[in-house]
């Protein structure tokens, strides 16, 4: 944190004023609202289609139905949003700053009439000097939201760029690239102030930069070395003579683990130090979450104090320990190690929480409990989303989850000019020094997908030369920024070696979609992979969570059917790229059961327990070969709009079966039987624990024994517990086992398909009574 004096927060009551843009406020040097604009009120933070849902132009339920397609009359239109605030003592405010910490998009600025500034980025917190433009008494302050669609019709799109038929006016411009419509998001070309908006006094005197890092670990001696360095930010020159203190504190019991001053010779200084005593930072299950109060103190000459800052922070090494491809003998790596420590990852997909981002805040907490409920180690921020806040990381921290950080670049190819690196470059050089100084933060990821659009998009040309945004820009920013954090340039990446040998089914990390027709296809138990960060599976949402989106007499049949096209997600009327998702789901469910459920109730079932096998074959396929494989990052923990997708919760809250499965499939120590080989099937084991377990218990068909084990189980372990014979009918195989002082349960579906639904629906009634409710 910097140190700071007074604020004045500016959220609350503003006004809005819209109408179709004529001219952009980009070229206005004053700030003249266009004749004949409607006006209404509004709220900040705030998207302006919810001010429109407020003042009664706008249906309240976008949800339901196909009315999100309401907005895409005001695509082309400009927002004026204003209000007045005042100051009572203009002496509070010496070396005033207006800190907008999220505007969507291309914004102009007037503070009493003086243009004080203009943003052309959504993703990042904007600064803007104000020094002597408020007044005692009343001021004003106008934000005029230019059209970004207009704006990206002025900036030409070179023969190299590709983007999905929704999204080319997304190339140019920094929003959210999910805003245009994607498979998981509707289209909505939002404006706003989206994140909060205030007038802060910088203190005259602050740290600013700040970079901790841990350079090295020794666990068995408890002792990190601790890099730290700052700027010392002054408005006037700076002054030798003074001194800045190091301390690192443990706020459990306020004990001292290092208390050091060091000479001020210069505005700029970096200390390192040897901290004993201390107690490491892991992800959950390899470890404890300490974190620790690290503080810098700078005193003048005079030994006054001038500046403060404090963070709170944990000692830990992460490591990516990646080949460049599986060579011809399946060898290859693509694994994440903390404080020397192997890490087996199993985790989700972290997307959008709301169309509307002003809504994150009240949708962030409760969605960030679904990972620890489920036990995830670790959560990939996907690329066409916007940076999650501070509240995100810490939770993380506290938590003991890996953040895998992409760039929001995702599913395209951008322009590789002059201009829009120094955007990228601009933002990445923001949000590193907002998020580096996390211990969660394991990895910067370049982007989603952008390496392998290169296949289709651009065939034969090499992303290795041909991408400098990812290969130069990104990497630069953070070589130069967080030195000591790994960087991917995409995900999944394809290194020059692995693209020159050929990338079919050789790169150590993929995302593992193919045809999804059948989750146990050769697609995906033919993959080498070693690592999957993106694997997923369709699951309906429950009766009442299509009633909430839905219109009454388009809630069944699912064919021709207009809401569950739009809910597919359809971005607007007459695109129809995500259109296959909906029968897609179907043809899973008749390669699952040789039947396609008729009526709504027993469609929604067997869908769920189609999505909760499908998720259970993924993990147990990464985690039965624990060792060669080393992780998966599942798609998603939760929707951010009312959609028919892979999520395991829903918009509304709802859980999926699988959600309740997945809390069996994350235990530390879990059981499960592989595929059949030579009419056997394995009986495998294994411990994402860093301690031996003593480990007991049975296999049993409608409660009679198969097999009982005993064993010791290591930390981070497998071990092969048996065989069991191959059947030729329909079986269901249980599991129950204790594991030291924890009891696990699962199960195997056995024999040919197809299998019948209606045993698999009392089946999984049975077990999850209380938590399923799929059609209530």
């Amino acid at each position: 944190m910097t140190s700071t004096t007074t604020s004045l927060p500016l959220n609350g009551a503003w006004k809005l004023h819209y109408g179709p843009q004529k001219k952009a406020a980009w070229d206005m040097i004053d700030p003249v609202i266009p004749a004949g604009f409607t006006t209404c009120a509004a709220r900040v933070p705030g998207n302006v289609e919810l001010d429109l849902v407020a003042s009664g132009v706008l249906p309240t339920d976008l949800d339901h139905g196909d009315n999100i397609y309401s907005l895409l009359q005001f695509e082309k239109h400009q927002w004026w949003l204003e209000r007045d605030f005042d100051i009572e003592t203009l002496a509070d405010y010496p070396a005033p700053t207006l800190c907008l910490d999220g505007v969507d998009t291309l914004a102009s600025i007037w503070l009493n009439g003086h243009l004080v500034g203009r943003t052309d980025n959504m993703l990042i917190p904007h600064r803007l000097e104000i020094n002597g433009l408020l007044r005692t008494g009343e001021n004003r302050i106008v934000i005029a939201l230019d059209c970004p669609i207009l704006a990206a019709q002025d900036m030409p799109v070179d023969a190299g760029c590709f983007a999905m038929e929704n999204n080319w006016e997304s190339l140019h411009i920094r929003k959210a690239p999910h805003s245009y419509g994607w498979d998981i998001m509707p289209r909505v070309v939002s404006a706003g102030i989206w994140r909060a908006i205030a007038i802060v006094n910088m203190a005259p005197i602050r740290f600013e930069d700040v970079y901790l890092a841990t350079l090295s670990v020794d666990p068995e001696n408890n002792i990190a070395r601790l890099s730290a360095q700052w700027t010392l930010n002054t408005h006037e020159t700076f002054e030798r003579g003074g001194t800045v203190t190091l301390e690192v504190i443990d706020p459990t019991d306020g004990r001292f683990l290092h208390r050091e001053s060091v000479a001020a010779l210069s505005w700029v200084g970096r200390h390192e130090v040897d901290i004993s005593a201390v107690e490491l930072w892991y992800p959950r299950n390899a470890g404890g979450q300490a974190l620790y109060d690290v503080s810098l103190t700078h005193r003048d000459a005079g030994d006054q104090v001038r500046a403060t800052w404090t963070n709170r922070f944990g000692f830990r090494v992460v490591e990516l320990k990646k080949s460049d491809l599986i060579d011809s003998a399946g060898k290859g790596e693509f694994r994440f190690v903390v404080n020397g420590r192997d890490v087996f990852i199993k985790g989700s997909n972290w997307v959008p929480l709301d169309a509307f981002h002003s809504r994150d805040a009240e949708r962030l907490d409760e969605t960030l409990r679904l990972m620890t409920e489920l036990d995830c180690n670790m959560i990939r921020c996907w690329g066409g989303n916007v940076y999650e806040p501070k509240a995100f990381f810490d939770f993380c921290d506290e938590h003991g989850i890996l953040v895998w950080q992409d760039f929001a670049l995702a599913c395209a190819l951008y322009p590789q000019t002059p201009d829009f690196h120094a955007k990228i470059s601009r933002e990445a050089e923001v949000i590193v020094p907002k998020l580096r100084n996390h211990p969660s933060l394991a990895l910067w990821a370049g982007n989603n997908e952008i390496d392998q659009f290169y296949l289709f998009a651009k065939p034969g040309v090499n992303p290795n030369e041909d991408d400098l945004i990812s290969r130069k820009v990104l990497a630069s920013v953070c070589r130069r920024l967080d030195p000591y954090r790994e960087y991917l340039p995409s995900s999944p990446y394809f290194s020059p070696r692995l693209w020159d040998e050929g990338v079919d089914n050789n790169a150590p990390e993929e995302h593992l979609w193919g045809p999804r027709d059948d989750f146990k296809s050769t697609f995906y138990t033919g993959s080498t992979a070693c690592f999957a960060s993106e694997i997923g599976y369709h699951g309906c949402p429950s009766r009442s969570s299509l009633e909430r989106m839905m219109r009454t007499e388009n809630l069944w049949p699912w064919q021709d059917n207009e809401d569950w096209l739009t809910h597919a997600v359809r971005p607007q009327p007459g695109s129809t790229k995500y259109n296959y998702r909906i029968p897609l789901m179907a043809t899973q469910l008749q390669n699952l059961y040789g039947e396609v459920p008729e009526d709504l109730d027993r469609y929604v079932m067997g869908s769920q327990i189609s999505q909760a096998e499908a998720l259970k074959f993924f993990v147990e396929m990464f985690r039965i070969q624990k060792g060669r494989t080393s992780g998966l990052l599942w798609w998603n923990i939760r929707d951010g709009w009312p959609q028919i997708s892979d999520a395991v919760v829903d918009y509304y809250g709802a859980r999926k079966l699988a959600f309740h499965v997945l809390k069996e499939l994350h235990s530390p120590v879990h059981i499960m039987l592989g595929e059949a080989e030579s009419g056997q099937h394995p009986l495998i084991a294994v411990n994402d624990d860093h301690k031996a377990v003593h480990l007991s218990g049975q296999v049993t068909v409608a409660s009679n024994p198969k097999i009982k084990f005993d064993a010791e189980l290591a930390g981070n372990g497998r071990l092969h517990l048996g065989e069991l014979p191959e059947t030729p009918e329909f079986t269901i195989y249980e599991f129950e086992w204790i594991a030291g002082a924890r009891h696990g349960r699962s199960h195997y579906l056995a024999g040919p398909r197809p299998y019948p639904i209606s045993d698999l629906i009392t089946y999984y009634q049975e077990r999850f009574q209380r938590e399923w409710v799929a059609v209530g």
